[in-house]
């Protein structure tokens, strides 16, 4: 590996150890074994550097999600059962990658005062969509319009959010799949609030 891509990993292994906020330009020298000139020879800036990181980790992420769903027979039943199959993965994975979700949420916080961050969430949320969509439909990302991928890629999106958010609170108020499904058919049906039959 070369020092752009030392830095890269450094820079990964301590956003995913110490956070996005607590990590130093001097800590990732010392994770990658580059030099401290290096950082902005290669990418301009720590702040740079660190969102490359960032959408890397998430990126690990996005393909263990893929990868276990592609080894899981569930994934070829029909659009509730892929739905339940996407959500207990999301959820299992999130244990596994609590680190890069904890880095992202520390990250978001940080969008008001970092015009660049908010620009590089910008261009990744469509294939973000686009991504959670081929996830719970069970197809290839090319095959999202991008009608699809604004409506229902936006809705999984809100979906994922909300549960990194809760799994960060407390992990045993986060909803299940099976209880996710219960309150989208009952808002589809229009049942008022109060004890389900």
């Amino acid at each position: 590996m070369g020092h752009r891509e030392d830095l890269l990993a450094g820079a990964k292994r301590c956003l995913l150890e110490k956070g996005w906020s607590r990590t130093t330009a001097r800590d990732i020298v010392a994770a990658s074994g580059a030099n401290l000139a290096s950082i902005g020879y290669h990418y301009g800036s720590k702040d740079a550097l660190m969102r490359e990181a960032l959408f890397a980790a998430m990126g690990d992420w996005a393909d263990d999600v893929q990868r276990s769903l592609a080894d899981d027979a569930a994934t070829g039943s029909d659009l509730v059962g892929r739905f339940e199959t996407g959500w207990t993965r999301a959820l299992e994975l999130f244990t596994k990658h609590q680190a890069v979700w904890r880095a992202q949420l520390e990250a978001v916080m940080q969008v008001e005062s970092d015009p660049e961050l908010r620009e590089a969430f910008a261009k990744a949320q469509p294939e973000g969509r686009q991504g959670l969509v081929a996830l719970f439909h069970g197809i290839d990302e090319r095959e999202v319009d991008e009608e699809t991928s604004r409506t229902l890629g936006s809705f999984y999106m809100t979906l994922v959010g909300g549960m990194v958010v809760q799994m960060a609170i407390n992990p045993g108020l986060t909803p299940d799949a099976k209880e996710l499904i219960a309150a989208m058919r009952r808002i589809l049906d229009g049942t008022p609030p109060g004890p389900s039959d």
